[in-house]
């Protein structure tokens, strides 16, 4: 059943209840496709990056590309300055044009360039700069889904389910690190090594392929297009998706008038704008988003690029069996959010945010302990480190939920993708920086106080969210943070005031 709202009063003024409209839907069918069809997002990085780094040492070998230490290594650095790329250069295109226009461009962006990838057919300095190219795109194009994708998430689903789902999604990158994982395990020893690496980069695109397929059909976010004046088209969208839930057996009762939100369409803000808006007018929000995203970067790339570098340097583990460890670890980090994601909606953002983030780094102080007393094994490392990230992952996924939901509707991808940069930027040090610290395992009090500054760094984080953090469960997303459009009455959060574009 619609809702319709009564025209608004002044003159270029758009008087609408379709944020209500949405946020009062039950779950239902098309709400498990449009996750389905979206969420692929995460499982596609998680693939991408374990892909590459299970085929490096393959590729080192005469049989394939010849590749020299230094030049493996930079492939991993390249696909990460392109998702920060693209992260920025999507994201601001995302608010601008659309969610959906987005969400279809990116996902095409990171075919071409996995796909290309697997034609990299030498190992000269031409052939060696096509493959740095597109690892770089198909990094573009995975930034920019993170951009568009959370934002089209949140947008869509029904506050009282926004918490766990956007959770949920981000914990299904290790997911993607377990197919990846499998696939290499299985592809570089049933085929020859100038073949199995080759098709191990087209597990990413056949997948893709597939989801780009089904994304066709998904409406455009009508939170964009109403804030964006197109309001007969997002009166068109909402009226659509409520079809959908009803043609699945639900009724929906009228919303009330009062729930109406009042807005003026503004002009398209850009990041000189964004950085004003970001640390002027909400610096406390600024200063939490960020320093969720930062810490849980740092930690999760310090232990996961060196992981297998640990469990060969100090308990021997042959690199052939390195995979069946990582998996190991990846299911831990893919139950967190799917055991824990409605407790953020349930017992609450602030509560769940800070305790998953001060017990991952207390946990972690606890077997940095063990590991210097040198009491554990392989195995006994492994199942830490899975309990670690079991809550860790939890945590790190609300830090993307955070930015998401934090900031006025004009700027939600843009705010992404710049947390998503800052955190990329200092997630870089992780590996350097622990790479250093294990050595050649001769002096494991070093990386123990590496294990150490993890910890504190997660509790630090932990104790910004318990001080800063925001209520946001069960709320919509307008009365999070009211966007810059709007002209409704009543009390505005931190930092209300329209930025100076």
């Amino acid at each position: 059943m619609t809702s319709l709202s009564k025209p608004a009063e002044a003159p270029g003024v758009i008087r609408s209840l379709i944020p209500a409209r949405i946020d009062r839907l039950p779950w239902s069918p098309f709400h498990t496709r449009m996750v389905a069809a979206l969420g692929t997002a995460w499982i596609l990085d998680g693939l991408e990056i374990t892909v590459a780094g299970a085929v490096v040492d393959r590729l080192t070998e005469p049989e394939t590309l010849g590749l020299s230490g230094t030049e493996v290594g930079l492939i991993a650095t390249v696909y990460l300055l392109g998702e920060v790329v693209g992260a920025l250069f999507f994201g601001r295109l995302s608010d601008k044009l659309g969610r959906r226009k987005l969400f279809m461009i990116t996902l095409a962006v990171y075919l071409i360039g996995s796909g290309l990838t697997a034609l990299t057919l030498g190992n000269g300095p031409g052939w060696v700069a096509f493959l740095y190219v597109t690892r770089f795109i198909a990094g573009m194009g995975i930034g920019g889904e993170y951009a568009a994708i959370h934002s089209a998430i949140d947008e869509l689903i029904p506050a009282k389910y926004r918490g766990r789902v956007d959770i949920m999604v981000s914990g299904t990158y290790w997911g993607g690190a377990v197919l990846g994982t499998l696939g290499t395990f299985i592809l570089l020893n049933a085929f020859e090594p100038s073949v199995g690496w080759r098709i191990a980069f087209l597990i990413g695109p056949v997948l893709g392929l597939v989801i780009l397929l089904v994304r066709r059909h998904l409406p455009e976010s009508p939170r964009w297009q109403v804030m964006h004046g197109r309001e007969e088209e997002a009166e068109g969208t909402i009226a659509y998706i409520e079809h959908e839930v009803e043609h699945g057996g639900r009724t929906l009762e009228p919303v009330d008038e009062s729930r109406a939100i009042e807005l003026k369409p503004t002009p398209d803000i850009g990041y000189a704008a964004l950085t004003r808006v970001l640390f002027k007018e909400y610096p406390a929000r600024a200063v939490y988003g960020a320093t969720l995203m930062i810490t849980q970067s740092f930690l999760y790339n310090a232990i996961f690029f060196t992981y297998v570098l640990v469990l060969g340097t100090y308990y021997d583990v042959d690199s052939g069996d390195a995979p069946l460890f990582l998996i190991a670890f990846a299911v831990g980090n893919l139950a967190g959010p799917f055991v824990l994601g409605h407790l953020f909606d349930t017992v609450g953002r602030k509560k769940m945010i800070a305790g998953t983030y001060i017990l991952s780094g207390v946990l972690l102080a606890v077997t940095a302990v063990l590991f210097q007393a040198d009491v554990l094994n392989a195995y006994t490392q492994t199942i830490a480190w899975s309990v670690i990230f079991f809550f860790a992952s939890a945590g790190a996924s609300s830090a993307y939920l955070t930015v998401s939901e934090i900031f006025p509707m004009e700027v939600r991808a843009k705010a992404i993708a710049v947390f998503f940069a800052i955190a990329q930027c200092f997630g870089a040090l992780g590996p350097v920086v622990y790479g250093s610290l294990i050595g050649d395992g001769s002096e494991p009090i070093r990386l123990f106080w590496g294990y150490l500054l993890g910890a504190a760094v997660m509790v630090l984080g932990g104790i910004v969210a318990a001080v800063l953090g925001i209520d946001a469960e069960g709320k919509s997303l307008e009365d999070i943070a009211t966007p810059f459009a709007a002209r409704r009455p009543g009390a505005r959060a931190e930092g209300a005031a329209r930025p100076r574009l």
